[in-house]
This record gives structure tokens, sequence and C-alpha cells, in this order.
């Protein structure tokens, strides 16, 4: 990748809500923009990769944002977003698991129109993508959360604000009222009817539970770079924050200046512990006691969508299908809870089997269109997306999401002309082959 020249700094995009869409007729898509129900937002879209394209047109893949952010970031932060547990396994595989899977392509096939849009629990968004929930967005890029929901927004892409935020999910729902609320929830009945009682007054539709994190992973990676929870001041911090004065001014001093010291907003009912607090540990409290009885509670409680997040095996998909989740996210969360938890995609044809009505969403290792459109084959409705999209917010702020989001969206329309393939509502799962890595036919 060419040497890092000045990009727009994180949070410098108001622009872009002059241009969302608001009824009135937007440019037309140029002639090699998919052919969607959704042409403004793609136009719209468009325009912002246009206007931004000499500040981020470096940026060709989702993978090239990962060193952008590498260069803006101390490495203590930059190693929370990139690290993984203990050997890394499980955050590895999950993305060389993918390249053991060949395609098929079909040709001779008028694909001169091409539709990617999907739907998903009842909503129709352009692409078959969404973004993972983030937590600490905030601390990455300025505003991060509302970044990446106002980026979603305009793309019309599913959004999952994660409870480890810094921003108050109410704050986030009027930014983007189509937004999901993920939640880490303990198992205290009190605790978690309070906590669905504010979600749900906060007008969100939809509640994803996290199931795979009874306790915190290890992750020494964080130690080896100097990050800890609570941020503790440290020389060693210093220093590396003084070695990324744009990161220091613009997201952090400016955030202070803002909004003071930062908050975990959404860990429960009531506002959390300060980010410098040694009160953190109180995330995590009765967390190893939650249980399918509790989703039982919430889903009683709840009257909107319940997804379930991080699941891998089958008893799991059918328990959740039991309690009355209306979908799963097969999910080993990155790679940083359990290390050498399967990836996800090795599981997924089992578990769409067994999901049966239930819609089922995946995430991890997903770089490429390529990816995404394997996943869809192997049974996924849907995929959300992370680490590259929170990189691209780092870098580039709304803008940067943006630029990430059509990168991805031009590479799946393009795949979709070179595999045969009109519109994504049903891939057949014949396209999808065991490559030189495998050992069977899929």
């Amino acid at each position: 990748m060419p040497s890092t020249r000045r990009i727009i700094p994180a949070g410098k995009d108001a622009s872009i809500d002059k241009m969302r869409p608001r009824g009135a007729a937007e440019t037309p898509a140029s002639p090699e923009a998919p052919s969607t129900p959704d042409a403004s937002i793609v136009a719209v879209s468009k325009r912002v990769s246009n206007r931004t394209s000499s500040r981020l047109g470096r940026y060709l893949s989702l993978g090239d944002f990962e060193e952008g952010a590498r260069r803006c970031l101390p490495k203590m932060i930059f190693g929370y977003v990139s690290g993984a547990v203990e050997t890394r396994a499980s955050m590895l595989d999950a993305e060389s698991a993918y390249a053991e899977l060949a395609l098929v392509p079909n040709y001779l096939v008028d694909v001169s129109h091409r539709e990617q849009g999907r739907t998903l629990l009842g909503k129709r968004y352009a692409s078959p993508f969404g973004v993972s929930p983030l937590g600490g967005a905030a601390m990455i890029a300025h505003d991060g959360d509302r970044v990446l929901a106002r980026a979603a927004r305009i793309a019309n892409v599913p959004m999952i604000l994660s409870a480890s935020s810094l921003t108050k999910l109410e704050d986030i729902h009027a930014e983007y009222p189509d937004a999901w609320f993920q939640a880490y929830l303990p198992g205290d009945d009190t605790r978690i009817e309070a906590m669905l009682k504010r979600v749900a007054a906060a007008g969100f539709g939809t509640l994803v539970i996290t199931a795979d994190t009874p306790v915190a992973g290890n992750r020494e990676n964080n130690l080896r770079s100097g990050f800890s929870m609570p941020l503790r001041i440290t020389p060693r911090v210093v220093l590396d924050s003084a070695r990324h004065p744009r990161w220091l001014f613009g997201t952090v001093a400016r955030t202070f200046f803002e909004r003071g010291v930062p908050h975990f907003e959404n860990m429960d009912a009531m506002q959390g512990p300060p980010m410098l607090s040694q009160n953190f540990a109180r995330n995590m409290d009765s967390r190893d006691q939650l249980s399918w009885r509790h989703v039982e509670l919430m889903r009683r409680l709840w009257k909107g969508k319940l997804v379930i997040k991080g699941l891998l095996s089958t008893h799991d998909v059918a328990k959740a299908r039991e309690v009355g989740a209306e979908g799963i996210i097969v999910s080993n969360h990155g790679g940083r809870q359990l290390d050498y938890a399967i990836s996800p995609i090795r599981v997924l044809r089992e578990i769409r089997a067994e999901a049966k009505g239930m819609s089922v969403m995946i995430d991890g290792g997903i770089r490429r269109g390529t990816d995404l459109i394997k996943a869809l084959a192997l049974g996924a409705d849907f995929v959300f997306i992370g680490r590259p999209f929170l990189y691209a917010a780092a870098v580039g702020g709304t803008d940067g999401v943006l630029h990430a989001m059509t990168l991805l969206r031009d590479e799946i329309h393009r795949n979709m002309a070179l595999l045969g393939l009109r519109h994504l509502d049903e891939v057949p799962p014949g396209i999808v082959k065991h490559g030189v890595k495998g050992a069977q036919n899929e």
C-alpha cells in the first residue's frame, strides 16, 4: 500500500448530514452502480466516495484500513482492536477458513441487472452486510458510535450498538432509529428487567443478547501493549499517546472537552462507571450466572425481535429456536473470547439446518465480497463485519466508513456478475466447493 498521506481527521464529517436523502430526488447513480431499490442511498454513498477520493482513494479494500489505523492509533489502542486471546488461533482461522472455499461460476447469463439487496427480520436493506457491535468505538474514533450509526443509516445497512459503548443508547437510536442494541446481561432477573425496559423505552426494535461472555477472555495482548480497563495513565501510555497527536487531540482531547470523562453508558439500566474508574469490574458481575432460563425471561419481557449472538453449536441453536428467538449470529467473538473456538463458517451449514425458521447471521473473518457470497451460499441470511469498519472510522470518520462500505458493495456487485448471479435473495450452495486445502466437496 502506498505511504500514508494526510487524510480527513476523524469526526470531520458534518457535511454528510447535508447529503442524506430526505425524499428529494438524488443524483442518479453511475452506470456501474448496483441496480437496487435503494438507488438514492447508493447515489449518496457514491457522491461521498467521489468527494473523498483524494483522501481515501488509496484504500482499495477492507484490508487496507487496518494498516491505516495502525499508523494513526497508539499501539495500545490499535492492539485492543486488532488483538485476540492467547495464541490468536480463533481469529486467524476465522479468516483462513474462507480461503479453503472455492467458487464455481456459471457464465453466459444475462447479469446486466443485478440486485444485492436482502431482507432481514422484516426490513429490506441495500446490501447483505451490517456493522457488528464494537465496544469502545468512541475511544478509537471521535464519536465512533455515531460515526458507525450515521454511515449505516446512509448506506441502509444494519448496525448493532455495543453495550460496551461510550455513547448513550438513546442518542444512537436518535441518530439511526433502525439500529439494533446488543446487551451484555448478568444472571440477575431484576437487572435484566430494568435494562430491557430502558432499551424498549429508547425505541429499539431488535435486541441482541451475547451468549459467549460468561467471563472475560484471556487477552494477553492488551497487557503486552499497555492497554487496560480501567485505563491507567502510565508513562508508557503517555509516551505512546504523544507519538500519535492526531488521535490524542482529535479523539481523546476533543471528547473530554465536549463531554468530560467518558462513561460506559449502556452496561446497565443506569449509567456505568467512567473509563478511569476502578469500579469497571461491575460490568462483568454475574455474567457467569446467565442461563437459558434468563433468555426465556427476556423473551417474555421483550416485545421486539430477539437475536442471540455467539452461538457455534447446533445444541445452542436448537435452544434458541425453542425459546422463540427470531435470529442468531454465528460467531466466535472475533477470536476475543475462547482460543481455538471453531470458525463460524466451518459450522454454518449444520447450523443452518438446525435453525429452520430463524434468521441466520454470521460474523468473523469476512474481508471480501467473495467471502460474503460464500457465507450466503452456505446458509447465512446476512453477514456482520466489525474491525474493518472501526479501522475505517479511525482513519476517515463517517466518510471512511462509507468508503469501506462502498468498496465492499462494489466487490459484491462485480462478483455477482462473474458468478452469474442476478440477485442474492437465494444463492445456490453449489457455487461453493472446498478448494485445494479442502478434503471434500461442499
